[in-house]
């Protein structure tokens, strides 16, 4: 009982952390968002983040083997085996270097040939778009071998260090906001360098912690032919899985280019920016859960790996509940205020994406305990398989005239059948209650949205923009939604919880 208490206040202290730092980071990022929108311009803009994309793309090869290189570590992490994990540790990035080089090959021959002859962009800026092209991958192979450093700071739960680092990355951001203004050459251009440098910068600052930090974190040359068989087992079918979630995102991406061009790819941009700034608290949750899950499964702790995973999922969703929804309700105005230019598009863009997120929000406790049990060969290839159908249908859709936000409609129902697979696999993988879930969590949720939404729609439709009106939904919304989680949402033990925390909270003030 002490060691679930312990394990409870730890994902708490952890979260809270990452909470604080997402503020500040999402702050930066609404900030910087305004100002390189309006520096580079809608054409520019859109430019950056299509060709970042195609980079991004290869992470296909990369995303399956950073999977495994989390779980590995934290699996082992949980069983206190420090030679096993020094071993595991050298080798990923061992791993991670090789796939650098591969994957910097395959841009500079694939990746350049389709910049060139495939993509949508004005010829005046095809010079600057492949030397953005080159940037972001130098940019993606800094990233891909800080995953092992990340890896073991997230393993050991050592949030703050995790949220130090953001923060001084945030930090780089707001001085590339600031210099791009005064750029000495092409913008788009000096933008890639500069998101290059703060890369690199943040890459240091990670291996400098992890080696004074945590003992299996000093590089050495190992190649175990037998850990890599199994790792590279484990990435091979996560592979699917993966790759399916890059072609959703990047793919949706290039075909929206194919179709429509680099000013609606800048409308795409900024939606995944706010996205990104909203789902980042549910992101930064489920990094404070993950480890606890992954380390119950390796102990046997099944029963509060089950709690874990239905409260991850319930809270993952009232999160973004909260966040969203005077986003979702303002979304024309909230952009109008924001940014100086607002691409066509972006608001059915922004709402769509948001409401994508919280569909994938019950979703992620799932995922983590399935990479957990390390067996994930029949789940990739149905719950993966269904995932990759994203590209192609998209891809028929606008083909046939349908319209940018196709894209986003299309990733919202393949989600729900996905989380209807993860269902069914999880139950014979760890036998997880299929009907339980489907009360607990996913009829809660769907009950706790649409009543917490009624009043601040109706709100929404009677009232001009303004302002006054924006900040009374913002308020309705947070007290709206806040209650109907604590009376409707939360179980009896759960709002026990809140009335005890508020006690001491009042205590300390009187």
């Amino acid at each position: 009982m002490d060691t679930i208490q312990s394990n409870n206040k730890r994902i708490a202290k952890n979260t809270l952390l990452l909470y604080l730092r997402m503020l500040f980071l999402m702050a930066v990022s609404l900030y910087t968002s305004r100002v390189v929108l309006s520096a580079l311009g809608v054409e520019d803009f859109g430019i950056y983040n299509v060709v970042g994309g195609v980079v991004t793309m290869f992470s296909m090869l990369s995303g399956s083997l950073s999977a495994a290189i989390s779980r590995f570590i934290t699996f082992e992490l949980g069983k206190g085996n420090l030679p096993k994990l020094k071993r595991i540790f050298s080798s990923s990035v061992t791993i991670q270097i090789i796939l650098s080089a591969i994957i910097i090959l395959l841009i500079e021959t694939v990746g350049v040939w389709f910049l060139n002859a495939k993509m949508v962009i004005p010829e005046v800026r095809v010079e600057a778009a492949n030397w953005v092209l080159q940037f972001s991958a130098i940019t993606f192979v800094i990233n891909l071998i800080s995953i092992p450093y990340n890896a073991a700071i997230i393993a050991h739960e050592r949030m703050s260090a995790f949220a130090y680092i953001s923060i001084l990355e945030a930090l780089g951001k707001l001085v590339i906001a600031y210099l791009i203004t005064v750029s000495p050459i092409d913008r788009l251009v000096f933008y890639a360098i500069l998101m290059c440098a703060v890369a690199l910068m943040v890459r240091l600052t990670y291996g400098r912690y992890c080696k004074k930090h945590f003992e299996e974190c000093t590089y050495h040359f190992v190649f175990d032919f037998a850990l890599l068989k199994r790792m590279s087992g484990f990435a091979g079918w996560n592979f699917i899985g993966a790759s399916s979630a890059v072609l959703r995102d990047q793919g949706g991406n290039l075909v929206i280019n194919l179709f429509c061009g680099p000013a609606v790819n800048a409308a795409r941009g900024i939606a995944f920016q706010v996205n990104a700034a909203i789902n980042g608290f549910v992101v930064n949750f489920m990094t404070a859960l993950n480890p606890q899950i992954t380390k119950q499964y390796a102990m046997g702790n099944r029963d509060y790996m089950m709690n874990l995973i239905f409260k991850g999922a319930r809270f993952s969703f009232y999160m973004l509940l909260l966040l969203s929804l005077p986003i979702l309700v303002n979304t024309h105005y909230v952009l109008g205020l924001w940014l100086k230019i607002v691409p066509e598009h972006t608001v059915l863009f922004v709402q769509l994406v948001l409401v994508s997120a919280m569909s994938e929000s019950m979703s992620q406790p799932l995922v983590t305990a399935m990479l957990a049990t390390g067996k994930i060969r029949n789940y990739q290839i149905i719950v993966g398989g269904l995932q990759m159908m994203n590209l192609p249908v998209s891809y028929l859709l606008l083909r046939a005239g349908m319209f940018p936000e196709i894209v986003f409609v299309v990733a919202i129902i393949i989600s729900q059948c996905c989380l209807a697979a993860r269902l069914w696999m999880l139950h014979s993988m760890i036998g997880l209650r299929v009907g339980l879930y489907m009360r607990k969590v996913y009829a809660n949720v769907l009950v706790v949205g649409v009543i917490s939404s009624i009043l601040p729609i109706l709100q929404g439709f009677t009232c001009n923009e303004s302002l006054m009106n924006f900040i009374l939904s913002s308020i309705l919304s947070f007290v709206c939604t806040g209650l109907v989680v604590y009376f409707i949402g939360c179980n009896n033990i759960e709002r026990q919880f809140v009335i005890t925390k508020v006690s001491g909270i009042k205590a300390k003030f009187k």
